[in-house]
């Protein structure tokens, strides 16, 4: 049982790792260097009359001196930032924290399955890529409608209390999934309901806005963070199940 929980484990957690990477490289690290441009200064964002926005290149010294003398006009704003080079330590440790992360969710996974099996409940492909969904939904979906995912430069609370409102609400989600899942009576399926729905009675530690990423930019990378998480929760899910259900087969 043990070796079957483990290779099962560490292949679907490698491979929905390096699938999660490549997405992430792909699509989202890109807005994250954007959003560390705002963050470091080298592109202000400043709105524009009418609802419309400009973004431009922090001037340097000489600039500003140049201001002092000359009078202003719009072409004076229009530097252009290089893109950032592809950035090789940052790919390593991205690979390598997805790898090591979706291989820890696989093995609680796959622990989840050893405990439905023992319960009674068979664990197939197409279960195991709703597991995957409920994981995705416990860990990212049900935190992001209190904690968006962060964009650099973007207005935030402070880092210690979104970590403990986050597993808080990893938890109790978690708890209420299960609940629903496997509950029997009406009073374990109220408490599922509301277990799900605490931490955001509660509420989540709040930021003043403000942040000096573009809004819009925030708002492309938490749509983008939570998509790719999606695909590769299902996927993990997916692989897991079906490796589970052809060793059970096996055995």
């Amino acid at each position: 049982m043990l070796k079957r929980l483990i290779a099962g484990a560490l292949f679907a957690g490698l491979s929905a790792g390096a699938l999660g990477a490549l997405v992430q490289m792909t699509f989202v690290v890109p807005l994250i260097e954007q959003g560390e441009l705002y963050e470091s200064g080298a592109l202000v964002h400043v709105p524009g009359a009418g609802g419309g926005h400009a973004d431009h290149a922090a001037p340097d010294a000489a600039e500003v001196a140049d201001h002092d003398h000359a009078p202003d006009t719009p072409a004076e704003h229009d530097h252009p930032v290089a893109a950032p080079a592809f950035d090789t330590a940052r790919a390593v440790q991205t690979f390598g924290m997805f790898l090591i992360s979706y291989t820890g969710f696989a093995l609680v996974m796959v622990a989840g399955f050893a405990l439905a099996e023992r319960a009674g409940h068979r664990v197939t492909a197409r279960q195991g890529a709703v597991w995957g969904l409920a994981g995705f939904v416990a860990v990212q979906l049900a935190p992001a409608f209190g904690l968006p995912p962060e964009l650099p430069g973007a207005a935030a609370a402070a880092l210690e209390q979104r970590q403990v409102w986050w597993a808080f609400c990893v938890a109790a989600t978690v708890a209420g999934i299960a609940a629903l899942t496997f509950g029997r009576s009406a009073l374990v399926l109220a408490a599922g309901v509301l277990a799900i729905a605490l931490p955001h009675l509660v509420g989540a530690p709040e930021a003043a806005y403000g942040g000096v990423a573009p809004p819009e930019l925030a708002a492309h990378f938490a749509t983008r963070a939570l998509g790719a998480g999606a695909v590769c929760w299902t996927l993990l899910g997916l692989i897991a199940g079906a490796i589970w259900a052809r060793d059970g087969q096996d055995g």
